[in-house]
């Protein structure tokens, strides 16, 4: 697996600031809130994780290039 460059991390931390509240389009994890789930972002990690406490409690990261959200 190869790692996000450090720019692309700093890019999504721009789009998602801390506080920006989220959806759920797509999680392939057993494990993922339901679809169309909302959450607040609590950061970006180093590996361009997006952080997110989602509303049901979950705490599921969002995978970058795997998992997809949208800003609402």
């Amino acid at each position: 697996m190869q790692f996000p460059s450090r720019a692309m991390v700093e890019h999504l931390k721009e789009i998602y600031p801390v506080g920006t509240r989220v959806e759920l389009l797509r999680m392939e994890d057993p494990q993922a809130p339901p679809i169309g789930t909302k959450g607040t972002v609590k950061g970006v990690d180093d590996t361009a994780s997006i952080l997110v406490r989602w509303d049901n409690g979950s705490g599921l990261n969002v995978v970058y290039g795997e998992d997809e959200i949208r800003k609402i």
